[in-house]
Protein backbone atom coordinates (compact mmCIF):
# COMPACT_ATOMS: atom_id res chain seq x y z
CA UNK A 1 0.00 0.00 0.00
CA UNK A 2 3.22 2.29 0.80
CA UNK A 3 4.30 1.62 -2.19
CA UNK A 4 0.89 2.57 -4.40
CA UNK A 5 0.82 5.52 -2.47
CA UNK A 6 4.64 6.60 -3.18
CA UNK A 7 3.81 5.77 -6.91
CA UNK A 8 0.57 7.90 -6.65
CA UNK A 9 2.37 11.07 -5.12
CA UNK A 10 5.73 10.50 -7.24
CA UNK A 11 4.69 8.35 -10.26
CA UNK A 12 7.78 7.37 -12.53
CA UNK A 13 9.39 9.98 -14.89
CA UNK A 14 12.11 9.93 -17.46
CA UNK A 15 14.78 11.43 -15.55
CA UNK A 16 16.06 13.50 -18.71
CA UNK A 17 13.05 14.95 -19.93
CA UNK A 18 10.53 14.66 -17.06
CA UNK A 19 8.32 12.57 -19.13
CA UNK A 20 5.88 10.75 -16.67
CA UNK A 21 5.92 6.72 -17.92
CA UNK A 22 3.98 3.89 -16.89
CA UNK A 23 6.76 1.99 -15.43
CA UNK A 24 9.72 2.87 -13.62
CA UNK A 25 12.96 3.10 -16.13
CA UNK A 26 15.68 5.89 -16.50
CA UNK A 27 14.40 6.96 -19.72
CA UNK A 28 11.69 7.14 -21.94
CA UNK A 29 11.52 5.66 -24.97
CA UNK A 30 12.38 8.73 -26.79
CA UNK A 31 15.43 9.62 -24.76
CA UNK A 32 16.32 6.30 -24.74
CA UNK A 33 16.75 6.01 -28.22
CA UNK A 34 19.25 9.19 -28.44
CA UNK A 35 21.40 7.61 -25.65
CA UNK A 36 25.43 8.62 -27.03
CA UNK A 37 27.55 5.88 -25.38
CA UNK A 38 30.87 6.75 -25.13
CA UNK A 39 32.62 5.22 -28.33
CA UNK A 40 35.01 2.33 -28.47
CA UNK A 41 37.85 4.05 -29.98
CA UNK A 42 38.62 6.37 -26.95
CA UNK A 43 42.02 7.21 -24.51
CA UNK A 44 42.76 4.16 -22.68
CA UNK A 45 43.88 6.34 -19.78
CA UNK A 46 41.65 9.07 -19.80
CA UNK A 47 38.51 8.06 -21.84
CA UNK A 48 39.31 10.88 -24.17
CA UNK A 49 37.00 9.98 -27.50
CA UNK A 50 38.97 9.45 -30.51
CA UNK A 51 41.33 7.41 -32.16
CA UNK A 52 45.29 8.26 -30.86
CA UNK A 53 48.50 6.16 -31.71
CA UNK A 54 49.16 4.08 -28.60
CA UNK A 55 45.62 4.50 -27.20
CA UNK A 56 47.29 7.71 -25.86
CA UNK A 57 45.72 10.98 -25.92
CA UNK A 58 48.02 13.69 -26.86
CA UNK A 59 47.07 15.00 -23.15
CA UNK A 60 47.84 12.15 -21.70
CA UNK A 61 51.10 11.84 -23.54
CA UNK A 62 52.29 14.92 -22.97
CA UNK A 63 51.19 14.94 -19.02
CA UNK A 64 50.25 11.97 -17.83
CA UNK A 65 48.06 12.07 -15.14
CA UNK A 66 47.75 11.29 -11.33
CA UNK A 67 44.93 8.46 -11.99
CA UNK A 68 45.34 5.15 -13.51
CA UNK A 69 42.34 5.31 -15.69
CA UNK A 70 38.60 7.21 -16.16
CA UNK A 71 35.46 5.82 -17.28
CA UNK A 72 32.35 6.87 -18.29
CA UNK A 73 29.75 5.34 -19.91
CA UNK A 74 28.22 8.25 -21.53
CA UNK A 75 28.95 10.94 -24.15
CA UNK A 76 27.53 14.14 -22.57
CA UNK A 77 25.24 14.58 -24.82
CA UNK A 78 21.50 14.69 -25.13
CA UNK A 79 19.46 12.89 -22.43
CA UNK A 80 22.61 12.04 -20.13
CA UNK A 81 23.39 15.83 -20.24
CA UNK A 82 20.19 16.96 -19.75
CA UNK A 83 19.46 14.71 -16.99
CA UNK A 84 22.66 15.51 -15.49
CA UNK A 85 21.84 19.05 -15.70
CA UNK A 86 18.43 18.61 -13.74
CA UNK A 87 20.31 17.18 -11.22
CA UNK A 88 22.91 19.47 -10.88
CA UNK A 89 21.48 22.61 -11.74
CA UNK A 90 17.70 22.90 -11.42
CA UNK A 91 17.64 21.24 -7.83
CA UNK A 92 16.66 17.76 -8.41
CA UNK A 93 19.20 15.93 -5.89
CA UNK A 94 16.54 13.13 -5.73
CA UNK A 95 17.71 11.84 -8.53
CA UNK A 96 20.41 10.22 -7.29
CA UNK A 97 19.51 6.98 -7.07
CA UNK A 98 18.44 6.55 -10.31
CA UNK A 99 21.76 7.95 -12.30
CA UNK A 100 23.39 5.94 -9.66
CA UNK A 101 22.04 2.72 -10.43
CA UNK A 102 22.32 3.89 -14.21
CA UNK A 103 25.35 4.46 -13.78
CA UNK A 104 26.01 0.74 -11.61
CA UNK A 105 24.34 -1.22 -14.67
CA UNK A 106 26.04 0.27 -17.14
CA UNK A 107 29.96 -0.23 -15.77
CA UNK A 108 29.91 -3.23 -14.49
CA UNK A 109 33.14 -4.98 -15.93
CA UNK A 110 34.98 -1.20 -15.15
CA UNK A 111 33.43 -1.77 -10.97
CA UNK A 112 34.68 -5.22 -11.01
CA UNK A 113 38.14 -4.68 -11.41
CA UNK A 114 38.05 -0.68 -9.50
CA UNK A 115 38.56 0.23 -5.57
CA UNK A 116 35.69 -0.39 -3.40
CA UNK A 117 36.23 2.95 -1.62
CA UNK A 118 34.46 5.88 -2.90
CA UNK A 119 35.62 9.65 -2.91
CA UNK A 120 33.68 12.19 -4.28
CA UNK A 121 34.72 15.49 -5.73
CA UNK A 122 33.83 18.15 -3.11
CA UNK A 123 31.60 21.64 -3.71
CA UNK A 124 33.24 24.29 -1.61
CA UNK A 125 31.55 25.10 1.29
CA UNK A 126 30.48 28.68 -0.29
CA UNK A 127 28.73 26.84 -3.11
CA UNK A 128 27.52 23.73 -1.30
CA UNK A 129 25.55 26.65 0.80
CA UNK A 130 24.31 27.97 -2.29
CA UNK A 131 22.70 24.83 -3.84
CA UNK A 132 21.76 22.89 -0.37
CA UNK A 133 23.22 19.84 -1.48
CA UNK A 134 26.41 18.15 -3.26
CA UNK A 135 25.50 16.26 -6.14
CA UNK A 136 28.82 14.03 -6.72
CA UNK A 137 28.51 13.00 -3.12
CA UNK A 138 24.86 12.46 -3.48
CA UNK A 139 25.43 10.03 -6.79
CA UNK A 140 28.48 8.35 -4.63
CA UNK A 141 26.69 7.80 -1.76
CA UNK A 142 24.02 5.83 -3.75
CA UNK A 143 26.20 3.91 -6.13
CA UNK A 144 28.17 2.90 -2.68
CA UNK A 145 24.30 1.27 -1.86
CA UNK A 146 23.48 0.19 -5.50
CA UNK A 147 27.18 -1.74 -5.30
CA UNK A 148 28.25 -2.68 -1.73
CA UNK A 149 30.67 -0.37 -1.67
CA UNK A 150 31.60 2.56 0.79
CA UNK A 151 31.75 6.58 0.09
CA UNK A 152 32.53 7.96 3.69
CA UNK A 153 32.01 12.00 3.55
CA UNK A 154 35.06 14.17 4.33
CA UNK A 155 38.22 12.00 2.67
CA UNK A 156 38.20 14.60 0.37
CA UNK A 157 37.82 18.73 0.78
CA UNK A 158 37.67 21.60 -1.70
CA UNK A 159 40.34 23.99 0.65
CA UNK A 160 39.44 26.82 -1.36
CA UNK A 161 36.59 28.38 -3.75
CA UNK A 162 37.39 28.02 -7.38
CA UNK A 163 35.71 29.89 -10.58
CA UNK A 164 33.49 27.43 -12.38
CA UNK A 165 35.26 25.71 -15.01
CA UNK A 166 32.62 25.86 -17.85
CA UNK A 167 33.93 28.67 -20.24
CA UNK A 168 37.98 28.72 -19.32
CA UNK A 169 40.49 27.48 -21.89
CA UNK A 170 42.27 23.90 -20.66
CA UNK A 171 45.02 26.24 -19.39
CA UNK A 172 43.01 28.22 -17.18
CA UNK A 173 41.32 25.28 -15.84
CA UNK A 174 44.31 23.45 -15.04
CA UNK A 175 44.97 26.69 -13.38
CA UNK A 176 42.10 27.39 -11.21
CA UNK A 177 41.77 24.06 -9.67
CA UNK A 178 45.43 23.94 -8.43
CA UNK A 179 45.87 22.95 -5.16
CA UNK A 180 42.61 23.05 -4.54
CA UNK A 181 42.07 20.00 -2.92
CA UNK A 182 43.20 18.19 0.40
CA UNK A 183 42.86 14.61 0.98
CA UNK A 184 42.50 13.53 4.71
CA UNK A 185 45.21 11.50 5.99
CA UNK A 186 43.05 8.27 6.28
CA UNK A 187 43.42 7.58 2.39
CA UNK A 188 46.60 6.70 3.04
CA UNK A 189 47.18 2.82 2.01
CA UNK A 190 44.04 2.71 0.27
CA UNK A 191 42.74 2.51 -3.27
CA UNK A 192 40.59 5.08 -4.54
CA UNK A 193 37.73 5.14 -7.06
CA UNK A 194 36.57 9.25 -7.49
CA UNK A 195 33.44 9.99 -8.59
CA UNK A 196 31.81 13.05 -10.44
CA UNK A 197 29.26 14.01 -12.69
CA UNK A 198 31.12 14.99 -16.00
CA UNK A 199 34.89 14.76 -16.87
CA UNK A 200 36.06 17.33 -19.61
CA UNK A 201 39.22 18.01 -19.89
CA UNK A 202 40.28 16.48 -16.84
CA UNK A 203 41.90 19.12 -14.79
CA UNK A 204 39.57 19.10 -11.89
CA UNK A 205 39.74 15.28 -11.23
CA UNK A 206 43.73 15.63 -12.03
CA UNK A 207 43.99 18.45 -8.99
CA UNK A 208 41.54 15.70 -6.54
CA UNK A 209 44.08 12.51 -7.40
CA UNK A 210 47.28 14.29 -6.91
CA UNK A 211 45.97 15.92 -3.47
CA UNK A 212 44.50 11.44 -2.82
CA UNK A 213 47.89 10.42 -4.19
CA UNK A 214 49.77 12.89 -1.78
CA UNK A 215 47.85 11.75 1.06
CA UNK A 216 49.29 8.40 0.36
CA UNK A 217 46.17 6.49 -1.94
CA UNK A 218 48.64 4.54 -4.10
CA UNK A 219 46.22 4.54 -6.77
CA UNK A 220 43.44 6.98 -8.16
CA UNK A 221 40.75 5.83 -10.76
CA UNK A 222 37.78 8.13 -11.30
CA UNK A 223 34.59 7.34 -12.76
CA UNK A 224 31.37 9.78 -13.79
CA UNK A 225 28.29 9.55 -15.88
CA UNK A 226 29.44 11.53 -18.76
CA UNK A 227 32.66 12.28 -21.01
CA UNK A 228 32.79 15.14 -22.83
CA UNK A 229 34.68 15.73 -26.25
CA UNK A 230 37.67 18.18 -25.14
CA UNK A 231 40.36 17.37 -27.73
Amino acid sequence: MLQELLELLYPPACIACAKVMPVRAPFCETCDLALERLPTSRCHTCAEPGTFPGDTCPRCRASPPPFTRAWAPFAHEGPVARAIHRFKYEDHPELAPALAELLASECQQFLAQAPALLVALPLHDKRFRERRYDQAQLLAGALARATGREAPVGLLTRARETRRQVGLSEAERAHNVAGAFTASPSVAGREVLLVDDVLTTGATVRAAATALREAGAPRVEILTLARAFSL
